[in-house]
């Protein structure tokens, strides 16, 4: 039977998002398949709120990035201008797939062996990505879009959303520090949305503000570390290892969850 989170675990739960959010293995999957283990009854909206660690973990982390291009913005630079032009073109196709589909991904959370298979596709990108050789495009409005498009899919729990971004990008023929500098930054703007959409709709989250708090600490924490962490394997060319990492985890997640009757 189903049991309330507790303080304890709001903590673990606010961790395990904080740490895979910036990782490309899924956060919302991993966290759906964490919240079936434990048996505790969290609302979808958990999942979305406490974010906010993470997101501020992130504008932290790139601040010297994200000044200088509020820099370039007021003295009118081309370069920071296209840059963020580029970033805003990402959440058109990412707006529309998320709030066309928005009502299908949720329904997803309450099913965590579709979601062990997402983590698995996930993994088999990560692989196919991995093994592109070409490095020295630059990112155009058009490879923008399809990143976006990527964005968008990754709402779905079990499609990591720095994974598939990331992915995309490196498949296009960009660096793979690059892309994930991208990926991070265009995360923002998205991330916030659908944070303070949820927050509006359940201020609590359904679980109550000390639980939030606690999980939205957890998650800042470890998702500052988590950045640091993903780019420098990223700059050592280990993508590989977390595609592999998907696939194995997601086939026990599979069982596992399988076994213990979802």
């Amino acid at each position: 039977m189903l049991h309330e989170i507790t303080i304890l675990e709001a903590l673990f739960l606010g961790l395990v998002q904080g740490f895979t959010e910036w990782l490309p293995i899924s956060s919302s999957g991993h966290l759906v398949i964490f919240q079936a283990l434990l048996n505790v009854s969290v609302p979808s909206e958990f999942d979305v709120v406490i974010m906010t660690g993470t997101i501020v973990a992130l504008i932290l982390y790139f601040r010297k990035k994200i000044l200088s291009l509020f820099t370039g913005l007021l003295g009118g630079e081309r370069n920071a201008i296209n840059y963020i032009i580029l970033i805003l073109l990402t959440g058109i196709p990412t707006g529309i797939i998320g709030f066309a589909g928005r009502q299908f991904f949720k329904s997803l959370y309450g099913q965590p062996v579709g979601v062990s298979i997402l983590i698995i596709i996930t993994g088999i990108f990560l692989l196919i990505a991995s093994r592109q050789k070409k490095q020295d495009a630059q990112i155009t409005r058009k490879s923008a879009l399809l990143i976006g498009i990527a964005q968008g899919i990754a709402v779905a729990p079990g499609i990591s959303r720095s994974g598939s971004t990331i992915g995309t990008a490196i498949l296009l023929g960009v660096k793979p520090r690059d892309a994930a500098e991208f990926s991070f930054l265009i995360a923002i703007p998205a991330m916030i949305v659908a944070t303070l959409l949820t927050f509006m709709e359940v201020p609590s989250a359904g679980t109550g503000f000390t639980l939030l708090f606690v999980a939205i600490i957890a998650a800042f924490v470890a998702g500052y570390a988590s950045i640091g962490v993903f780019m420098r394997l990223l700059d050592e060319n280990r993508l590989y290892y977390f595609g592999l990492y998907c696939i194995m985890a997601g086939t026990t997640f599979a069982i596992l969850t399988h076994l213990a009757g979802y």
